[in-house]
């Protein structure tokens, strides 16, 4: 209520009310009705949300998620820029701590911002830089009527705990000590502001279309690498939620470092981190797309085409020659499957698939979905690009078959 007093001086006409019922007090509906009636009778606009259930056993966590869905969608409905909260400097020593307890970057440890943008909005604080007891003799100054939340003396919240045990300590050895939170979260901020700058120039070169080239990554120091990372999963996750903690930059550093060429990590919400040899590769899908197309003089999938030509003097990989009498019509572009091998040409022996895709360097990602031509009888006649079988002609041999790979990109070029 005091910020509601605050802005009416300041902002009246503007002004809308967004006030969520959590429900879990006796006192939550009475509160509701008694700022819903103070509204109509300050010609206020009032939006409120009642929250019926809670699904998520982290009630903090699923509370905070309910609210701000809830803030978009009004300032999005009032066409609103502005969204105003009444943290205090106590509320800003309680997040500090909170943070360092468990472990963040320069950005968290700075605990909430003044003024911060998100979403197409500003959130601004007022009150960020005056403590409780300020608030409340605000509030008596100016006979303010306010109800007291009693679910904040719960100490089942590790951040009521703070507020109980740990922030009366910090003011017993220093009445003024938010005053040096303050300036601990100024300066933070601060650097991080520049760490930001630095990270936005170096980072336009090496992080292009979810892909970070790690050859120059490698070169840069420890600190500017983890607030790169940092930099990326924030704006995969857009900043939301405190998603990124110190653990998955750690699970990234070691997947950077991990000797195998190609290897994979999971992230929360179905996002995923595959290094590559020397790229690493943000994605928030990692599909398998499975086919079997019947060969019929062209064939075009994903990035590449495999079609029948009349007569060419190459011999490379991307050709592969064949006696339609040797192998069993028709022909079949499939993806790879688990204990797919190769009959190689001039080598008399099998050899797996997937030996030969890690031997060639092609990238995890793209093994399951690479293209396998086969007869009828699914026989492995050609690796595109890649290997050939033994039936698979020279060009001083009969064949009346002669297939050409082509990429995508090679189709445009022409």
């Amino acid at each position: 209520m005091a910020l509601l007093h605050y802005l009416i001086n300041n902002y009246k006409d503007k002004l809308i009310v967004a006030h969520i019922n959590h429900n879990v007090r006796k006192q939550s509906n009475t509160e509701e009705l008694f700022l819903s009636n103070y509204c109509k009778d300050n010609n206020i606009t009032f939006e409120c949300m009642k929250i019926t259930e809670y699904k998520e056993n982290n009630f903090e966590n699923e509370a905070r998620k309910k609210r701000y869905k809830f803030y978009k969608e009004v300032l999005t409905k009032y066409n609103s820029a502005y969204l105003f909260l009444a943290h205090h400097a106590d509320d800003l020593m309680e997040t500090i701590i909170m943070k360092i307890i468990r472990g963040s970057n320069i950005n968290g440890y700075a605990g909430i911002k003044k003024i911060s943008y998100q979403d197409n909005y500003y959130i601004v604080r007022p009150f960020l830089d005056y403590t409780k007891q300020d608030i409340l003799e605000y509030i008596k100054k100016y006979n303010i009527t306010y109800y007291d939340d009693y679910t904040n003396n719960d100490i089942t919240y590790t951040r009521n705990r703070i507020r109980h045990n740990i922030i009366p300590l910090l003011k017993k050895e220093d009445i003024n000590i938010h005053k040096k939170f303050i300036k601990y979260s100024n300066t933070l901020n601060e650097y991080n502001d520049y760490i930001n700058y630095e990270v936005d120039n170096i980072i336009k070169d090496i992080y292009i279309n979810n892909t970070l080239y790690l050859d120059k990554f490698n070169n840069l120091h420890p600190f500017i690498k983890e607030n790169i990372l940092y930099h990326i999963l924030n704006n995969i996750y857009n900043n939301k939620d405190n998603i990124v903690k110190d653990i998955h930059i750690k699970n990234i550093l070691n997947l950077i470092n991990n000797p195998k060429p190609n290897i994979t990590i999971n992230m929360p919400n179905n996002i995923y981190v595959t290094k590559e040899y020397n790229i690493l590769i943000f994605s928030n899908k990692y599909n398998i797309e499975n086919y079997n197309i019947k060969f019929d003089k062209k064939a075009s999938i994903n990035n590449f085409t495999i079609e029948q030509i009349e007569n060419t003097s190459l011999n490379g990989n991307d050709i592969c020659r064949l006696n339609s009498n040797e192998i069993s019509l028709p022909l079949y572009i499939r993806n790879k499957k688990d204990g797919d091998y190769i009959e190689l040409l001039g080598l008399n022996k099998k050899k797996k698939v997937k030996e030969i895709f890690i031997e060639c360097k092609i990238p995890i990602r793209q093994r399951n979905n690479y293209p396998v031509l086969v007869d009828s009888k699914n026989n492995i006649l050609w690796l595109p690009n890649l290997k050939k079988s033994k039936f698979n002609k020279k060009i001083n041999e009969k064949y009346d078959i002669i297939l050409k790979y082509i990429t995508n990109k090679e189709e445009n070029n022409e």
